[in-house]
């Protein structure tokens, strides 16, 4: 799509199978950030490898913009339904443009708490830096989730993160739909040369006020 800047794609994924060397209940790992993390849920998986996605691309891709996208926590249906996804970001500029991405574009995205000061107690553990699950399933479970993977590139971190909870809008019934292509490419569609993207783009400066050419080319193609 003529992107212009320097962009890095880092696919988080492990086989979650049981073997010799799965993770068990009171296990401590080392995470690729330095930090250890007791396992009190086996099931709170993804988000160890998330942590370690995020990390490598902050300490060897130096990234100044990180954004993570996973079908996290069953949680995020009930905090936000089925067809918005969640968000999370410790920008609130980022945060107003993902809302408005969503709408240009359809893959619709709603705002969740962002407050590690007083839910990232939650994963306080005895023995390590962190528990990898919550303690309390009753106090925003999805934000805390998205917490636990943006500690592992510290919240004094100068950079942008977004954290982008899709669990439950990427299925209609037995199927997939698609969610998350059409949400990227609006997002980041100001540092392209297409431009349809530069339209839908609220990053872009021409979101606001396209010119006639831009509109002309999106009556002749549709983004969704």
């Amino acid at each position: 799509q003529g992107f212009k800047d320097n962009l890095h794609a880092v696919f988080c994924l492990a086989e979650n199978a049981v073997g010799p060397r799965a993770t068990r209940p009171d296990d401590i790992h080392v995470l690729y950030s330095g930090k250890t993390v007791e396992i009190n849920n086996t099931d709170a998986e993804g988000r160890l490898i998330l942590a370690d996605g995020v990390a490598y691309a902050c300490k060897d891709l130096g990234a100044d913009i990180i954004l993570d996208m996973a079908t996290l926590t069953g949680a995020q249906g009930i905090a936000t339904g089925k067809y918005h996804a969640a968000v999370l970001t410790n920008n609130e500029e980022w945060e107003k443009a993902c809302v408005k991405a969503g709408r240009n574009c359809g893959d619709l995205v709603h705002p969740l708490v962002y407050c590690p000061e007083l839910h990232f107690s939650e994963f306080t553990s005895a023995v390590a830096d962190m528990k990898n699950s919550v303690a309390d399933r009753d106090n925003t479970p999805s934000s805390c989730a998205g917490l636990f993977i943006a500690s592992h590139i510290g919240f004094d971190w100068p950079g942008v993160w977004v954290h982008i909870d899709i669990a439950a809008p990427v299925h209609a019934g037995e199927r997939a739909t698609g969610y998350g292509v059409a949400l990227l490419l609006s997002l980041f569609g100001g540092a392209s040369e297409d431009p349809l993207l530069n339209l839908v783009s609220p990053l872009g400066c021409n979101g606001d006020s396209p010119t006639e050419e831009m509109e002309r080319d999106s009556k002749r193609r549709r983004l969704v």
